[in-house]
């Protein structure tokens, strides 16, 4: 579940997004941030793609959480490095220890970093910059590259605002997020 990824809001500034420097520095400008998300599974056995809503909140350092809010409840939180997952159940929300948990320990400091402006950071993938508001993730491993081709994300207008992120595991397996909504705080 690579999904979850995002923001920083501020005024309006194009070609915010054409260096590391003023990405670091648009993001360096935001302590908090809350979106909504749409995301869309798309894979060839499915007739439509598989569409989740949500909403997330990330306070800087390392603070994050991703809430689907439809078709199924469920919260994952991270704090200084801890994962923790709660999925809705007959009981209310209930926690979730099972191996898929495992896998967000992965994913989210991934979208913490992108939130931080921490690109480059990531020993597991090649970051490069396409024109003033694209940036593409490449995995250096070929195992990694068996389960994510790539990833890609949009920068909004709005400096340090990502407005869309696409995962490729496939040319045509891929997951779009879209955000909306986005509130910063600095």
């Amino acid at each position: 579940m690579l999904c979850s990824l995002l923001l920083i809001a501020a005024t309006f500034c194009p070609g915010w997004a054409d260096t590391w420097e003023s990405i670091r520095a648009a993001a360096g400008n935001v302590d908090a941030i809350s979106a909504d998300f749409v995301q869309e599974k798309h894979l060839p056995i499915l007739a439509r793609p598989l569409v989740s809503k949500g909403r997330l909140f990330y306070r800087r350092p390392d603070s994050l959480r991703w809430e689907y809010t439809s078709p199924v409840k469920s919260v994952l939180l991270m704090h200084d490095g801890d994962a923790r997952r709660f999925v809705q159940s007959d009981q209310g929300l209930v926690e979730d220890a099972s191996v898929r948990l495992q896998a967000m320990q992965f994913v989210m400091p991934e979208i913490s970093g992108w939130l931080g402006g921490r690109f480059q950071d990531n020993p597991l993938f090649d970051a490069s910059l396409h024109g003033t508001n694209k940036i593409l993730l490449v995995p250096k491993d070929a195992g990694m590259a068996r389960f994510i081709q790539r990833i890609e994300l949009f920068m909004s207008d709005r400096p340090g605002v990502i407005e869309k992120v696409m995962i490729f595991e496939s040319e045509d397996a891929f997951t779009r997020m879209v955000f909306s909504n986005t509130v910063a705080k600095a």
